[in-house]
């Protein structure tokens, strides 16, 4: 073998080493770019807003693929834990859905309705309310007419809470620009017809609403007579 021909060989060889590094440098490559994303798994994304205490269904939803170390452990990843279940906030379009947004629709006894009020979270929840608590409903009315006195009025007695928001952050609304912000608790109620129009005209018209909270088993149902209070007639 003469002198090129070696030289044709060693560049052979060399060439023939390159291309193994270079080969052996992209499979580097490629599993480490596998074990950082991982494998893929199912994740389901909102189509479009979804409104608290909304039913849930599949058409809400676009399934997504995603690497699984990407995901938060609440992630739901098998559409049928929304069946039965209710949104516990505002679900946001693009949102991915975990756990932690829905919770079990509240079973209603015949002749209830599902219910729910922003209730202020300093004088009416203050922590100790709960979903299947049962509480009395007390709200503060100004006088009719000028002169006429303040009143409480007991709206709805013995109203069972089937679910406690999240802390919101209210803004004065129009009228009450001078106010400052205030934070509020939505309270989810299962209520006769009667009782849901008290309690949303509570809401609406009265100058504060209050949860009193009753103790397991007790009976206070109050007469007529007895729900109406005024400072002037206290003796």
């Amino acid at each position: 073998m003469n002198s090129r021909q070696r030289r044709g060989v060693i560049l052979l060889l060399l060439s023939v080493l390159c291309a193994l590094g270079a080969f052996a440098g992209v499979l580097s490559v490629i599993s480490d770019v596998k074990s950082k994303v991982g494998p893929e798994v199912t994740a389901y994304r909102l189509r479009t807003n979804v409104a608290p205490y909304t039913t849930l269904t599949t058409g809400q939803f676009e399934k997504i693929k995603m690497p699984e170390r990407w995901l938060s452990a609440n992630a739901v990843t098998d559409l049928s834990q929304i069946r039965g279940k209710i949104a516990v906030t505002t679900l946001k379009e693009g949102s991915l859905l975990q756990s932690d947004m829905i919770v079990d629709q509240p079973a209603l006894r015949p002749g209830e309705q599902e219910v729910a009020i922003m209730i202020d979270a300093a004088t009416g929840v203050a922590g100790k309310i709960t979903a299947g608590s049962t509480v009395n409903v007390y709200a503060t009315f100004e006088g009719e007419r000028e002169g006429d006195p303040a009143q409480s009025k007991i709206i709805v007695t013995n109203a069972r809470v089937l679910d406690v928001g999240k802390l919101t952050a209210l803004e004065p609304d129009e009228k009450n620009r001078d106010q400052e912000p205030t934070d509020a608790v939505p309270i989810t109620f299962a209520l006769t017809t009667l009782d849901a129009q008290r309690i949303t005209y509570a809401e609406s018209f009265a100058q504060r609403v209050r949860l009193a909270l009753v103790a397991p088993g007790s009976d206070t149902t109050v007469p007529d007579k007895d729900r109406t209070y005024e400072l002037a007639t206290d003796k």
